[in-house]
């Protein structure tokens, strides 16, 4: 079925809620007017509120017309902005410098605010609904904050759903893949620790920057040579430092990357490769190599069933040749994944229009299409009512 009449109803007053939580960018952990916002929005339609979770994460929680199935589910919303300047002119530009909403989560917001108004008018659905607005999902694991702060025991739920918006995709089209979609996401910093000298005089040194400079390149053949050439995997060295002087070679040089892998085995293996390959390279040099590796989010892995059934009722909105299946995963990374480690469920993309250049995620000029707020309103209704039928 198309776009629900109700929610086509009060898209304008949807976008002004959208414009005006751009207008108040804040970052993760910081999202106080933002969740002040959702709260006072979501106790307006008569839903029960739980804050606090995850720091300023916010749970609303609806009944159905009926409550017999037994049957839970949570619809989760990312809340936080980034820190970098907007350069768009328009009137709900950032209000804050040095912070701006660029990646939709704006947007995001509100098709949940949306979907929790119509349900909450209509409650054609047996079960409980939850609507899970999440801090701090650009680097800082608010998802799995909120887990570790008892979300699950909140809210039990069966299945976890999320969506996020994707221009290059047409506006209003969806896609979605079975199993993963988005890639883990680590960081490393190594240091060299060699011996310092005069540059005239590089035999007296053991030299930590000629040690990087084979490094880096030995790094980046792990992708090409170690790994699975059908296995997507990325090891980027990002920053490189060392050196007071022209005529000094340095005593030590750090380099800082990242490394992303589809799976948890793939990721494993590359954790071990940078420490050998590392290791070895240092000791090649006559330095020491000290290792950093944090863990970032892991992979996201969509449930094939509940890809599936978000394909279908997509379908039923958009119709089945605007649901693309199995979209090539993206080497971006997203902590729905630690709700997806936890529960069933699936995450989402809803095509946002042509991919124009300078506009696109994570972007200065970047903002959110209005346009689809009804389409993205729709799914998450269509999704509820389809999982928990009367």
């Amino acid at each position: 079925m198309p776009i629900i009449n109700r929610v086509a109803d009060f898209h304008e007053e949807m976008t002004s809620w959208r414009r005006a939580l751009h207008a108040h960018p804040e970052l993760g952990y910081e999202e106080h007017w933002t969740s002040d916002f959702i709260a006072e929005k979501l106790e307006g339609f008569g839903i029960e509120v739980t804050r606090g979770l995850g720091g300023t994460g916010v749970v609303g929680r609806l009944q159905g017309r009926q409550n017999s199935s037994g049957k839970k589910i949570g619809l989760r919303a990312d809340m936080d902005a980034l820190p970098m300047p907007e350069l768009n002119e328009f009137d709900h530009k950032s209000g804050e410098d040095g912070k701006m909403h660029a990646c939709g989560h704006d947007g995001h917001m509100t098709m949940l605010l949306g979907a929790a108004r119509y349900l909450a008018e209509t409650r054609q659905f047996d079960g409980e609904v939850f609507f899970i607005f999440q801090p701090a999902e650009e680097g800082g694991a608010g998802g799995k904050a909120m887990i570790d702060d008892g979300l699950f025991e909140l809210c039990d739920a069966s299945s976890v759903w999320g969506m996020h918006n994707w221009p290059g995709l047409a506006a209003g089209e969806f896609a979605i893949s079975e199993g993963p979609c988005m890639a883990s996401a680590d960081h490393f910093t190594i240091t060299l620790e060699g011996r310092g000298s005069h540059a005239a005089m590089p035999h007296q040194a053991s030299d930590p920057v000629l040690a990087s400079c084979q490094l880096v390149q030995a790094l980046q053949m792990i992708v090409s040579r170690r790994s699975n050439p059908v296995d997507p995997a990325v090891v980027s060295v990002t920053m490189i430092n060392g050196g007071s002087a022209f005529n000094v070679i340095p005593d030590s040089v750090s380099l800082s990357g990242t490394a992303r892998a589809m799976n948890s085995a793939s990721r494993q293996q590359i954790h071990d490769e940078i420490e050998t390959i590392t290791n070895n390279t240092a000791s090649a040099h006559g330095c020491h190599a000290k290792i950093e590796l944090f863990a970032g989010y892991p992979p996201t892995v969509n449930h094939k069933q509940e890809a599936n059934r978000a394909s279908a009722i997509a379908a039923d909105i958009v119709g089945a040749g605007k649901v693309h299946m199995n979209l090539p995963p993206s080497m971006a990374a997203e902590d729905f994944a630690y709700m997806l480690e936890a529960r069933p469920g699936a995450y989402i993309w809803l095509g946002a229009g042509e991919a124009q250049p300078g506009k696109m995620l994570h972007n200065s000029h970047y903002d959110f299409n209005d346009e689809i707020l009804p389409v993205g309103t729709s799914y998450w209704v269509k999704l509820v009512e389809s999982e928990m039928q009367l």
